[in-house]
């Protein structure tokens, strides 16, 4: 199968493309928001090829894959198909609403010629679609192995922009789990924080973060309005034992055995030092956080979830 989709979420991509199709990724010339072609800080298989976009419409396309409002008129303008028409389409919703919540009307509200997937269970729920179709397909990571050591008695955060983003990502908590025992950022733009005991670790590869990441003595989700990190899946695959806040859905992903799930800052801040000071719990609920994502956020799942998605779309003779 031929599938069209954009360099949107690095994270989410990497999985998506490493299932048994071919992926077309669009290049535009000065490599924009909406041509940024391969990752480069991620390690996507050879089936997800660059596209120039002015080749788009030479090309079999057998779906297209949606994820931000303007692409459905981006692909009529660059293959001349309409996405829901001439050609099958989905179009994934990786974000909460914002707006007035919970009456946030989604952009593909009571259309009914391509399903909304949802990558969360509260996504879904929270945002209005109106009469279109909707579905669920959660995260799925590739596992990147137990790794965790525990030995830097820090706190971790994986968060992009938390500057421009703010109290969204809980960036006013950082001062809190400094005090804690220090915290370390890792992301984009995190080198723009300024804040005693917090120290920054912008824009590693993948790779080089999962190791670094793994070092530290405890994960620390601090997001307060965003849909479920792939960072904390991927910390609880790296066997972290897990802080986080009690929000959007976080509460399914995390059991109370892989570590503390709250909306009491006093709890939080006590659970971070708890973890930090005790070594032997730091591990079991670490081994208790990979158990789990193994089992709901496996890549097997994930991609086996978009096959049936995508053949239901596309018509059995592709």
């Amino acid at each position: 199968m031929r599938v069209l989709v954009w360099h949107v979420h690095g994270s989410w991509t990497t999985s998506f493309v490493q299932g048994a199709h071919d992926y077309l990724l669009p290049v535009t010339p000065d490599r924009d928001a909406d041509g940024r072609g391969r990752a480069r800080t991620w390690d996507w298989p050879a089936t997800a090829v660059e596209v120039p976009v002015e080749e788009l419409r030479d090309l079999d396309i057998d779906v297209v894959v949606l994820q931000r409002p303007h692409e459905a008129e981006l692909v009529e303008r660059w293959t001349g198909r309409r996405p829901g028409r001439d050609l099958p389409a989905v179009y994934v919703e990786h974000n909460t609403p914002g707006g007035a919540v919970p009456y946030t009307r989604h952009p593909l509200a009571d259309q009914t010629e391509i399903p909304v997937v949802h990558v969360t269970h509260f996504n879904r729920l929270f945002w209005d679609c109106g009469d279109a179709p909707t579905d669920v397909v959660e995260h799925g990571v590739v596992d990147p192995g137990h790794r965790w050591t525990g030995s830097v008695t820090r706190a971790a955060v994986a968060v992009n922009d938390p500057v421009r983003r703010g109290r969204a990502v809980g960036t006013d908590l950082l001062p809190l789990l400094a005090e804690c025992g220090g915290v370390d950022v890792f992301g984009m733009r995190v080198e723009a924080l300024d804040l005693p005991g917090v120290q920054t670790f912008e824009d590693l590869p993948q790779e080089a973060m999962h190791t670094e990441l793994a070092q530290r003595r405890v994960y620390v989700h601090t997001a307060r309005w965003t849909s479920l990190g792939l960072s904390l899946i991927e910390a609880m695959h790296l066997g972290m034992p897990v802080v986080a806040l009690a929000t959007t859905e976080v509460p399914a992903a995390v059991p109370p055995e892989a570590g503390t799930v709250t909306s009491d800052l006093d709890e939080l801040a006590s659970a971070v030092r708890r973890v930090l000071a005790d070594p032997d719990l730091a591990a079991r609920q670490g081994a208790a956080a990979r158990a789990a994502a193994l089992e709901r956020y496996g890549l097997g799942r994930f991609l086996s979830d978009w096959d049936d998605r995508l053949s239901a779309l596309v018509p059995a003779s592709v």
